[in-house]
């Protein structure tokens, strides 16, 4: 008997392949998630499988803000936004409103796709956005580069991330040596929200030299970031029983960066087998902190990069 018209539908929508020699990588038209990428067959994300709904923000692009937003309410210039709670145990807006509208194919070839969407004005985000994601592999692993244009008539604030996990092949990220270059990080309450800001050096987040991740746990934002005279973050990772590493870097635009050791997703039997490293342009909590906030005057176009380098 023929299949139904509805068997073959991803919940993740189309699936855009791209491959590169010995890489491979599938982003999504839902959210336009990296939903796995690969070098020899060896995963080097932990995303979601084809007939999965993708869950714990795997891969997923972080926008117009990156992780909490606490009542999921704030006002600019006049404007006040009320997004629905989709952290309702802590009363949260979280990661934005684009991982889960379909993105249109801009372009694509061989080794890199381009997606767009367009984020009109609505209840939880009252200003309207352009945005573009091209992933890209080449010889330098994978590069994605995001753009916005503000398509609004008022300037329009916004915050930028991206929530890969990675993965190195051990069953856990215990044996994985994490290097981080964050100076500080964000305290935060009980619900995830910053309540201020800390050093790090002398205690167990400490990673600026590198060390294994044993069993620290981490859910973390880090800022105040080391980087090379092109402007450059670098977190490295090396699974000291695989042998095998990656390199999570960005560029200047993205000030923080929050470290997650999957302590907390499900179901269960995933936990800790990843670590989330998260680009974000923004702490959390910022359209009600206003804190480091893109403001984008009408017409105007902004542009970011950050990507993977398997090893």
């Amino acid at each position: 008997m023929p299949a139904s018209p509805m068997t073959d539908v991803s919940p993740s929508g189309e699936q855009h392949s791209i491959g590169h020699g010995r890489q491979h990588a599938v982003i999504t038209e839902v959210g336009a998630t990296l939903r796995s990428y690969a070098v020899d067959g060896a995963a080097v994300i932990d995303g979601f499988g084809l007939t999965d709904m993708c869950s714990s923000g795997r891969g997923q692009v972080l926008a117009p803000w990156p992780n909490r937003l606490g009542d999921g309410r704030y006002s600019i210039d006049g404007r006040s936004g009320r997004a629905a709670w989709d952290e309702p145990e802590k009363s949260n807006a979280i990661h934005g409103l684009v991982r889960w509208l379909p993105w249109q194919l801009r372009s694509r070839a061989q080794n890199v796709v381009v997606l767009g969407c367009t984020l009109f004005a609505q209840p939880g985000y009252p200003w309207q956005l352009e945005l573009v994601v091209e992933y890209r592999l080449g010889r330098e692993g994978l590069v994605v580069t995001a753009g916005v244009t503000n398509a609004d008539e008022v300037p329009a604030p916004f915050g930028f991330g991206f929530h890969p996990y990675l993965t190195l092949g051990s069953p856990t990220v215990d044996a994985v040596r994490l290097t981080l270059p964050g100076e500080r990080c964000l305290t935060t309450d009980q619900r995830g929200l910053p309540t201020g800001d800390t050093i790090v050096a002398g205690s167990e987040l400490d990673f600026t030299s590198g060390r294994r991740i044993g069993s620290t746990q981490l859910d973390t934002a880090f800022t105040a970031l080391w980087r090379d005279d092109r402007g450059i973050a670098r977190v490295v990772l090396d699974d000291t029983e695989t042998g095998r590493g990656a390199t999570v870097w960005m560029d200047e635009h993205f000030g923080y960066v929050m470290a997650y050791t999957a302590d907390t997703v499900e179901p269960a039997g995933r936990r800790r087998q990843s670590i989330a490293v998260e680009p974000m342009t923004c702490p959390p909590d910022a359209l009600r902190s206003g804190i480091d906030l893109v403001r984008l005057e009408p017409g105007a176009s902004w542009r970011a990069a950050w990507g993977i380098a398997p090893r």
